[in-house]
């Protein structure tokens, strides 16, 4: 890893210096404690990369969560995750640099507690204002696994927060004053001409998330999320459309890696 730091620096690529603490385990079995070794040794790579080149390129990293002290695997979206992630954010503006933060769950299947373990550690990333957030989507066991499944359900989470984090109009047209004046008491703003002309675009168009009732959900098929996300990313892959790049540059490295695992290279995952 110290090599890698001093080559790219050397060269001046971005390095993200991210310590992975875990509680318990790689660190002190505190939050604070655990912060304070993460915090020591990004400080020692980002010195390092300074060392070799002043100025070079650095991000300020960080993956602290905990362990489950009965079987000694990572956790993640724990809330000791979200209060290092919280932490690391402010330790990373008090050095005044960008700073990557870290998702992920600890979950062995697409289901609640993937889920919510992947959003709570999204939320911390938000709220303490990452720069860059690694695995935030699809993670599963850990990091041993990726579910194509939970990939997309998580990207409805990312789009979610984007739509968050988009500005919200607020001036006279927004308001909807005419709509207001326009429906009388009693009445409904399905037919305003406001809502005629908006309504479109006006919301979020979910990517997998269903949002009938349960009569014509039913009638649908009742699939739930994961199944309908199963279908999604079925249908990513058949309708895939290589770049014309892509195809030209195929055979040279099925050539290069050809040669190079002939030479004693790893041998390709099948």
């Amino acid at each position: 890893m110290a090599q890698g730091i001093i080559d790219f620096a050397r060269f001046g690529q971005v390095s993200i210096i991210t310590p992975f603490c875990l509680a318990g385990a790689m660190a002190p079995i505190t939050v604070a404690g655990a912060l304070t070794l993460q915090h020591a040794e990004a400080l020692a790579g980002l010195t390092l990369a300074q060392i070799v080149r002043p100025g070079a390129p650095v991000v300020y990293g960080s993956f602290s969560s905990n362990v489950d002290m009965k079987s000694g695997a990572p956790a993640f979206g724990t809330p000791e995750h979200i209060k290092a992630t919280l932490g690391a954010g402010q330790l990373a503006r008090f050095t005044g640099l960008p700073w990557r933060s870290g998702g992920g769950s600890a979950a062995n299947v697409s289901d609640a507690q993937a889920a919510h373990e992947t959003q709570f550690a999204l939320w911390a990333s938000v709220l303490a204002g990452a720069t860059v957030c690694i695995h935030a989507a699809g993670w599963l066991e850990g990091g041993l696994s990726v579910s194509f499944e939970k990939l997309i359900t998580d990207i409805e989470a990312l789009q979610t927060v984007a739509e968050l984090c988009a500005t919200t109009p607020g001036d006279a047209d927004a308001i909807g004053f005419d709509a207001i004046a326009e429906v009388q008491p009693g009445g409904h703003f399905f037919s305003a001409a406001h809502t005629m002309a908006r309504y479109r675009t006006a919301f979020y168009e979910p990517l997998v998330a269903d949002w009938s009732n349960f009569g014509n959900w039913t009638q649908s098929g009742g699939k739930t999320a994961t199944e309908r996300a199963t279908g999604i990313w079925k249908r990513i892959l058949s309708d895939f459309q290589p770049p014309a790049s892509a195809a030209a540059t195929a055979g040279v490295l099925d050539e290069f890696i050809a040669r190079r695992t002939e030479e004693g290279g790893a041998a390709p995952v099948s």
